[in-house]
């Protein structure tokens, strides 16, 4: 009898153990945040905007080199692709390239996570893979932060996502995360997913977009903590709002609006991807870094990334999808 309660005591202390080590080792949505890391991402933006790629020109060779990349990366990640065919590629065919001279085939790269609770509620995750080549003379626009930068990063997001589908801590909300080519040469790659969307348009909940977040603005470079915002409060104060409050909780970065004013005059609100979402009423927010001396010059190249910050950026906006995708309600456009 002595033996049984002895075995029993210990039966329950191991137990108890068990279920202590188990509550600590349960992640939250910091832990997948901060998988986001620097030394990932230096790691990756080498590859992607080194010069193997040839400049990552519509339609060439070296942006079917990074189409690959990046189908790769999801497929060695065991991310799904929202394509029947299962080839990660939206093709967009030649004649829609209509301004271009000699006009060639060119493909998005989608990869896709389905919501726990609310799949048919979609969060687009965008950023443009392509950049404008290479010269006749060999000289290469490697674009290391335009739009390497924000590409790598929806990589560690999505991979930061996946990881908490496997710990069972899934976003309630689906997410496509959505690669487009072309948009050096006018949007055409987000301009033919809003025309030809793979999930219906009035089921994406919002955009959030990231074209250049590695480097720092010359005027900012006395505070070098802060990320420019567009869009945010244009079709959705509830959107702008959950932003402010998730940096304020968990990144702290300066929110600059300053290219978000109506008279700006490089009108950055109509030059990159989420414009093509915002024309269909869909909720944005256009991260984004400033120009700098190396912006489309073949000086744009990864030796010159911040990649301590860009990783901070980068968490930033894992953190607004997270919440988007996790709170109870949809964010809802109301400035229509």
């Amino acid at each position: 009898m002595k033996y049984f309660f002895l075995s029993l005591l210990t039966l329950l202390v191991v137990s108890c153990n068990t279920a202590q080590t188990t509550i600590a080792k349960k992640k939250t949505r910091v832990d997948y945040a901060n998988s986001i890391t620097a030394e990932e991402l230096k790691t990756m933006l080498y590859t992607f905007a080194g010069d193997e790629m040839q400049g990552r020109m519509t339609g060439e060779k070296g942006q079917k080199m990074a189409a690959e990349y990046l189908r790769n990366f999801y497929q060695d990640h065991g991310i799904a692709s929202p394509i029947e065919e299962n080839n990660y590629y939206q093709t967009i065919p030649a004649e829609y390239f209509n301004r271009m001279q000699d006009p060639k085939p060119s493909e998005n790269v989608v990869a896709f996570i389905e919501g726990s609770e609310k799949p048919d509620e979609i969060i687009v995750l965008s950023a443009h893979y392509d950049h404008v080549g290479m010269r006749e003379d060999g000289t290469i626009f490697n674009g290391a932060d335009d739009d390497g930068s924000g590409t790598m990063a929806m990589l560690e997001m999505a991979e930061a996502f996946q990881q908490a589908v496997k710990d069972g801590n899934g976003p309630k909300r689906s997410i496509l995360f959505l690669h487009v080519t072309a948009e050096e040469i006018g949007l055409f790659g987000s301009r033919y997913y809003t025309e030809n969307p793979i999930f219906p348009l009035e089921n994406t909940v919002a955009n959030l977009n990231t074209d250049m977040i590695g480097r720092i603005d010359p005027d900012k470079k006395d505070n070098p903590n802060y990320i420019y915002l567009i869009g945010s409060d244009k079709l959705s104060q509830e959107l702008h709002d959950v932003s402010e409050e998730v940096n304020k909780e968990y990144t702290n970065l300066e929110l600059d609006y300053t290219y978000n004013d109506e008279n700006d005059p490089n009108r950055f609100y109509y030059r990159s991807d989420h414009y093509n979402f915002a024309k269909n009423n869909i909720p944005i927010i256009f991260y984004f870094n400033g120009t700098h001396e190396d912006y489309h010059k073949p000086t744009d190249t990864p030796d010159k990334i911040e990649y301590d910050l860009m990783t901070k950026r980068a968490q930033l906006i894992f953190q607004t999808a997270w919440e988007i995708a996790n709170r109870e309600g949809r964010i809802t456009a109301d400035k229509l």
